[in-house]
């Protein structure tokens, strides 16, 4: 049985305005390390780390709050070798606020050995998830995987995730759950809805056990892409005392399928909770944000912003997909900056042709740079979102990123 309340008296979420038109909100999000306002675009440090980005650099950019992978930091270098360190804040030398995913879509994805757009639309010919020689098991108790790095055997149940990440010592941890791809048939999808919700409450139990107020937890909607399942299980997560709420799994084929599914689970989520904080799980594009928002998504998260950085490419608000590649030659003898309105780093100190040099002598401060640029755009990006709110012109301001 899972608990009928939790005291998270060291948390708080408040919504602070609304918009008249759409269900997007001003929020304020309070932690042990901090508070956070919302809208907020959480930057992700995988492994402990934001490559080519030091916790100072995130600091100067006013980054306030970074996401560390449950999955990842099991594999390497174990919970207990970061629990004797302190815990991750202390780990890594991060002291604002910190939350850890589960690790079920890496479970689902890279523990099966494939990408995340594989995962998304794998199926096998009975409608059953593929399965690969990485992915020993998965049942009832929970899932049974090779580690990607050495072949060790690891098991996770909704259990040990909690343990995990209570060695861990994040601010906010998330429960388990099963992550089905697009095209499984419904029966599947459903069998595994019922199985995250059942792992859900043995989550919230084990939370309960030992729980000393230093975190909160997050309950996971699931439901494939369809509406009366996605309905169903947002219904579920609101119904149960969690802290806060993620929106995770498959979530379409396309950018329109996308909105739709998030739309099936924000609207019972909106209607039965509004007073808790409400994140969208690995996702983060410039109109993913605008239409997540719109919807009443208060957090992202997304690695693709520092990603593409260590590729060449730079966030830039008036270019097509808001992104320019800086390995292209048409830079090579371009003096002006990545954006000629950012006040980051890298734009009031360095040029484009500069950049450009970097990335084709391979220098590493090339990747750097961008890293920084790119997480200051996404910093600007959330600040015209919240402002937009403020004022009263959401859709106007929507309308105006979104022209192109």
């Amino acid at each position: 049985m899972s608990p009928e309340i939790i005291d998270y008296s060291g948390f708080g979420f408040r919504v602070t305005a609304t918009d008249k038109h759409t269900r997007a909100r001003l929020g304020h999000l309070t932690t042990p390390h901090g508070h956070l306002i919302t809208p907020a675009f959480i930057f992700c440090a995988t492994k402990a780390a934001i490559r080519a980005a030091s916790p100072r650099d995130l600091k100067s950019a006013n980054v306030e709050m970074i996401l560390a992978n449950t999955y990842h930091l099991l594999v390497q270098p174990g919970p207990d070798l970061v629990a004797k360190a302190g815990g991750l804040h202390k780990f890594m030398g991060w002291d604002g606020p910190l939350l850890t995913d589960s690790g079920g879509f890496q479970i689902f994805s890279l523990g099966s050995g494939v990408s995340s757009s594989e995962i998304k639309s794998n199926r096998s010919g009975s409608g059953n998830v593929r399965t690969n020689k990485l992915l020993l098991k998965l049942d009832e108790e929970g899932a049974v995987f090779r580690s990607p790095k050495d072949g060790a055997k690891h098991k996770l149940t909704p259990e040990s995730v909690i343990n995990i990440q209570r060695q861990l010592g994040p601010d906010i941890a998330v429960v388990l759950d099963e992550c089905t791809p697009v095209n499984v048939e419904r029966k599947y999808t459903e069998k595994s809805l019922n199985l995250t919700h059942r792992w859900a409450k043995r989550s919230l139990a084990e939370f309960d056990r030992y729980h000393d107020g230093t975190q909160a937890l997050y309950g996971v909607v699931q439901g494939g892409v369809y509406q009366d399942l996605r309905r169903e299980g947002a219904e579920f997560i609101a119904s149960l005392p969690f802290f806060g709420q993620a929106v995770g799994g498959c979530l379409g084929e396309h950018k329109e399928a996308m909105y739709e599914i998030i739309e099936y689970s924000m609207g019972p989520l909106s209607a039965a909770s509004r007073a808790r904080p409400t994140h969208l799980l690995g996702i983060g594009g410039v109109r993913d944000i605008w239409e997540g928002v719109g919807m009443g998504i208060d957090t992202f998260d997304c690695v693709t912003p520092t990603r593409i950085a260590r590729h060449g490419w730079a966030l830039k608000k008036t270019a097509e997909k808001f992104r320019i590649n800086i390995r292209n030659a048409r830079f090579r003898e371009d003096q002006r900056p990545l954006e000629s309105d950012c006040s980051c780093y890298t734009c009031m100190n360095f040029s484009r042709s500069y950049i450009h040099h970097l990335l084709k002598a391979n220098e590493i401060l090339g990747l750097q740079l961008l890293t920084q640029h790119n997480i200051a755009f996404m910093n600007r990006l959330m600040e015209a979102v919240r402002t937009s709110i403020s004022q009263g012109k959401f859709l106007e301001v929507k309308k105006e990123w979104l022209r192109k």
